[in-house]
């Protein structure tokens, strides 16, 4: 049975972090289809074929042996549920789907839209990220809605979008995100304001 797994990230903007998990996920399943998604719980600052582009890019620089990461942006939906239905029209019912998330974004599981019936058709991989804890009330409230969940035995990066939006901080980034924000003019922040002034 073919293994893929379901990557969805608000990417505003995608960061070495991301990166890192992407490749690690790569060495794990058949296929890893990511997207740029709006969360109906956050506020994004970039439009979401920005934060698209950006993805590419990312993939783009990474060295995956089996060259199995794609951009799906055609997956991304409001709701994870359709994400799923188009991931079954495209690769099939006997496919295993795993959907990986954050451990930022356990808490806010159980409020997801229909979400007994996603988490009867998937997996769950948790990937521990910094200053997140995974706590066994939100555990727990995930498995008794019907979660099948794996934890990760990687922890992401300490970097984080909102570091780079709220403050600049570029080690945050890839050169060719940077680059792209540069080009774009995304993002209002102290680092992107001095290298366009530099630039003219």
């Amino acid at each position: 049975m073919k293994k893929i797994a379901l990557f969805g990230t608000s990417a505003d903007p995608p960061t070495a972090g991301h990166q890192t998990i992407l490749r690690w996920l790569s060495e794990r399943y058949d296929w890893v289809a990511v997207w740029a998604a709006d969360n109906p719980f956050k506020s994004h600052q970039t439009l979401l074929e920005h934060r698209a582009a950006m993805l590419r890019l990312l993939i783009a620089d990474i060295e995956a042996p089996r060259q199995n990461i794609a951009l799906e942006q055609d997956l991304s939906s409001f709701r994870t549920l359709e994400t799923l239905e188009k991931a079954k029209l495209r690769w099939g019912t006997e496919t295993e789907f795993t959907l990986i998330i954050g451990s930022d974004l356990l808490s806010q599981l159980p409020r997801w839209y229909r979400v007994e019936e996603l988490l009867q058709q998937v997996q769950l991989l948790i990937v521990p990220r910094p200053g997140y804890a995974i706590d066994g009330t939100s555990l727990e409230a995930v498995q008794q809605l019907g979660g099948k969940i794996a934890i990760a035995s990687l922890t992401g990066l300490d970097v984080s979008s909102t570091a780079y939006r709220e403050r600049g901080e570029t080690e945050a980034l890839t050169p060719p995100i940077v680059e792209y924000i540069h080009q774009q003019h995304l993002y209002k922040c102290p680092d992107a304001t001095k290298k366009s002034f530099q630039l003219r």
